[in-house]
């Protein structure tokens, strides 16, 4: 696993966010596993999953660095595929045997790489902070591998709470464009002819000849009357956009935890280990 000429320790390998062999992202490293014997990074854990909750082993064999990617020469699919292992700081060599396998790895005979200093099979140490190696481990054979710690003791658990979000349809708006009818008044002016009658008296010795008789005028008289017609014309453009509010959201759940606790030989409680509250 190249970075420059020499190898990644821990701490470069932590968060480092890991690439397939197409360079897909698969997810961000969160734990690494050395070899008890040699103390050398041999396998990583990468967060795939919903919210990244789920831990897949993948082997360093063959991958490479950059200081800011891991790329590993295998396909998401086969690290997401990989056998369940739990990440419980350690692996034995029953579970490297089965994950050899599933990648088509050499070291594949249920040996492992390292031996343990009784001589039963290596085991892998998880450390998941910047050289810290987590947790006391025991070979196969029940022996003490720990370094100032005896072989009675209990390891304390409890659950964290990981939060995050997902995108999901919650409703659907449209725009609709139906037809009303609604009555419209408006004024208009109109006019009309009318009649009226105009007498002049005519001079005497005129050239207007009067004659005895019948006779009549008629007179065609006009008005104007309101017409309407209708036509259509585009009067406003209507369209839906969407806008993104951020809110913030209380989220809760119960979580469970392990506390220890002591008992003398006539079986009172004394107190509780260090992680719970003296009594």
């Amino acid at each position: 696993m190249s970075a420059g000429n020499g190898f990644l320790s821990t701490e470069q390998l932590i968060n480092l966010t890991a690439y397939d062999t197409d360079g897909e992202k698969i997810g961000s490293v969160g734990q690494v596993y050395r070899d008890d014997a040699t103390g050398r990074p041999e396998w990583v854990t990468v967060k795939t999953g919903w919210f990244g909750v789920k831990e897949s082993f993948v082997p360093l064999a063959g991958a490479r660095s950059d200081g800011e990617a891991l790329h590993v020469p295998h396909a998401k699919d086969v690290v997401k595929d990989a056998p369940r292992v739990d990440a419980d700081q350690h692996l034995d060599a029953d579970e490297e045997h089965r994950l050899y396998q599933h990648y088509g790895l050499a070291g594949s005979n249920g040996k492992g790489k390292a031996k343990g200093k009784s001589g039963g099979s290596g085991h892998r140490t998880a450390v998941d902070a910047p050289g810290i190696a987590t947790g006391t481990y025991v070979d196969d054979r029940g022996g003490d591998r720990g370094e100032g710690r005896g072989r009675d003791e209990l390891i304390r658990s409890e659950e964290r709470l990981r939060v995050g979000t997902s995108n999901e349809e919650v409703g659907r708006a449209r725009l609709k464009k139906v037809v009303v009818t609604e009555n419209v008044t408006t004024t208009v002016p109109v006019s009309h002819e009318e009649v009226r009658v105009v007498r002049e008296r005519v001079r005497a010795g005129g050239r207007v000849r009067g004659d005895i008789g019948e006779a009549e005028q008629e007179v065609t008289l006009h008005a104007e009357r309101a017409v309407t017609r209708k036509e259509t014309v585009p009067v406003e453009r209507v369209r839906l956009e969407t806008e993104r509010v951020t809110e913030q959201q209380e989220v809760s759940g119960t979580v469970r935890k392990e506390k220890i606790r002591f008992e003398d030989d006539q079986n009172s409680r004394k107190g509780e280990g260090r992680n719970g509250p003296r009594r």
